[in-house]
């Protein structure tokens, strides 16, 4: 998961040595940081980045806090003490040595434009919660595994980032190049104010890069930010697949908010022991459902995705604890383990790998390595057609990895598939609505905006549980379900056009992406089926295909359901009242075919199929609006 917040304020620096640089505590005053640290048992600052070579720093590098006040604090150079001092005893005036240090445009001069200099960008990444519990409660090999998955998966994305988003730019933004190079300062830290366990880091992105004539200038913030979800999955599908493979685990979707989109995390890791852990949004729920109240009295509507954010922001806003002071992770690993055997037993503690274990194997022995890439660019497609109408290739993109996220369960995959995946639903599901002006630049490929001609699926209504009002659903509730429509419309023209012409089946796997880029084309692979000589026919890998997709696919999707249990036809309390509706309309029907009414309305009330069709609930109108696609 990843956040993104600004580095703005002149004295920003100040915060994150302060504090940040602290382990998020308060460290007291007159005290050097690396002093506090050692004290503190907390691990120091290093740099990252492909842009250090060129300040003369290297990878893995401690941050000083001279540096920090340097480049986070003036946008000058980390050694410009030296440079300055040199050029000095050279002759040159103070004002010229101290231009010399600066990257790029002064501060100065960004202020007399009554402009708030941004500095750094703070990209904040952290694992699911039940990774964090593994992490938390387990031995010293299983911490080391999820620690190294992390480092690795924040190294990959900030290489992403490099080689595909990040740009420089000048003269108000008419020029822009390539920025492959960025300059970051990571810092770790291991709990939230409460004291609970939070593995997360800070990355602080300078906003500073290399032009390719060697001067330094603004990075594209812009882009920076409109890529932070295709980021965030990035990292969360990497480590998650590292941690997975390392450990023998697999991960089963976890709804967290009724209607939105269920998070994956570790199967085996109880929800107690998640709730144990997620103090933040204890605090936060009561806060956030007086906020959303009064948003409704004023507004006279419930919020919508982005209103939702944007309370939830302020709800953890207004719960937020004051700084603590920090402590080694030895000790806040005895704490948690004395907590948690406290509140579950030791018994629940100490098998809590042993358990992840045996729940993973079970995933795995029914999940094999395999993705159905037509099947993929459709679900990709029809799901970032539904939730935006128009999107670009990032949204896409995004969408991919979660796809591999839910139909893997954790298993690996080879390097490129997201891509490929996203790059197979943009021409092959797909419209591009940006038209190019002549006489003015081509837009980029990551500038260019699609759309699809799926048919609109129709909303709904869910009925409220637990004395909650009732809420429209959502549009990724609405999304799942156009895509299975969607889903099932293909594979049913597989069989049958197998059966009938041999036509070949569109199969793939992860492992046989490498070999064979015609992935629609792509032979049975061994894993699908070990020791079996024998080719199989088109209609024989057709179903396997549809075999290993209802496998992989979360429980509660396989009849087209959403992730609420209160939309669930066949559930107990649905079918009490759909009974309830159908005696009610059927006392309604009696109503009228005894009183002097037409007889065209008595006879479709006495009609049991029209009464069935009329109290039908809305999600099966959605799911056959997308069958028909």
């Amino acid at each position: 998961m990843l956040s993104v917040a600004k580095v703005q304020k002149r004295n920003s620096w100040r915060y994150y040595v302060r504090g940040v640089a602290f382990g998020d505590g308060r460290r007291p005053a007159r005290q050097a940081l690396k002093d506090a640290q050692e004290m503190a048992g907390l691990p120091p600052g290093v740099w990252m980045g492909r842009g250090l070579a060129a300040l003369g720093l290297t990878a893995g590098q401690e941050v000083t806090e001279r540096q920090m006040e340097l480049v986070f604090g003036q946008g000058r150079h980390p050694d410009a003490d030296r440079i300055e001092r040199e050029l000095l005893d050279d002759g040159a005036d103070p004002e010229t040595a101290r231009l010399a240090t600066v990257l790029g445009q002064p501060v100065e001069e960004i202020e007399r434009r009554k402009a708030t200099p941004l500095f750094a960008l703070d990209f904040v990444f952290r694992p699911q919660a039940s990774l964090i519990v593994l992490w938390a409660l387990g031995d010293d090999r299983t911490r080391r595994v999820i620690e190294r998955a992390h480092e690795r998966a924040i190294e990959t994305v900030l290489r992403w980032l490099e080689d595909e988003v990040a740009q420089t730019r000048w003269s108000s933004g008419r020029k822009r190049a390539k920025a492959p190079a960025l300059v970051v300062s990571r810092w770790r830290h291991f709990d939230n104010r409460d004291g609970f366990p939070l593995l997360h880091d800070h990355c602080l992105i300078l906003n500073r890069a290399q032009r390719p004539d060697g001067t330094w200038g603004a990075l594209d913030t812009r882009r920076l930010f409109q890529n932070v979800v295709s980021a965030g999955t990035l990292y969360t599908l990497t480590m998650t697949t590292e941690v997975c493979e390392e450990l023998g685990l697999a991960t089963v979707p976890r709804e967290v908010t009724a209607g939105l989109r269920p998070v994956m995390e570790v199967a085996g890791v109880e929800q107690d022991l998640i709730d144990w852990s997620s103090t933040r949004r204890e605090q936060m729920a009561p806060v956030l459902e007086r906020i959303t109240d009064k948003y409704v009295k004023k507004h006279g509507r419930l919020p919508g995705e982005r209103g939702r954010n944007g309370l939830g922001w302020w709800a953890a806003q207004d719960t937020r604890r004051e700084k603590k002071t920090p402590k080694p992770l030895e000790q806040l690993r005895a704490w948690w383990r004395a907590s948690a055997i406290l509140r579950f037993g030791k018994e629940m503690v100490d098998g809590l790998l042993e358990r992840c274990q045996a729940a993973g194997k079970a995933i795995r022995a029914r999940v094999r390595p395999v993705v159905d890439t037509a099947l993929a660019a459709v679900d990709v497609a029809a799901v970032v057609f539904t939730v935006r109408r128009a999107f670009a290739r990032r949204h896409v993109l995004a969408e991919a990895r979660r796809h591999l996220l839910e139909t893997l369960r954790g298993r690996g995959f080879t390097r490129g598939l997201d891509d490929y995946i996203a790059d197979a639903a943009l021409s092959r599901h797909a419209r591009q609505l940006t038209v190019p002006v002549p006489g003015r630049r081509t837009p980029a490929p990551d500038q260019l905006t699609y759309t699809a001609d799926f048919a609109w699926p129709h909303r709904w209504w869910v009925a409220g549980i637990d004395g909650k009002p009732p809420r429209e659903s959502s549009r990724y509730e609405r999304a799942r379900v156009a895509s299975l429509a969607l889903q099932n419309a293909i594979r049913d023209a597989r069989i049958l056009s197998g059966a009938r012409d041999e036509a070949p089946a569109a199969t793939t796997s992860a492992t046989a992406y490498a070999d064979d880029h015609n992935h629609d084309q792509a032979a049975p692979h061994a894993v699908d089926h070990p020791g079996r000589d024998a080719a199989l026919t088109p209609a024989q890998r057709a179903a396997t295909v549809h075999a290993h997709q209802q496998a992989a696919m979360p429980e509660e999707h396989l009849e087209g359901r959403t992730t609420d249990p209160a939309t669930w036809l066949h559930t107990p309390k649905n079918l009490a009242r759909l009974a309830a509706h159908t005696q009610a309309a059927e006392a309604r029907a009696r109503l009228i075919a005894d009183g002097p009414q037409p007889q065209q309305p008595a006879k479709d009330a006495d009609d049991p199929a029209r009464q069935q069709q009329h109290h039908t609930t809305q999600p099966e109108q959605g799911r056959g609006a997308g069958q028909g696609l």
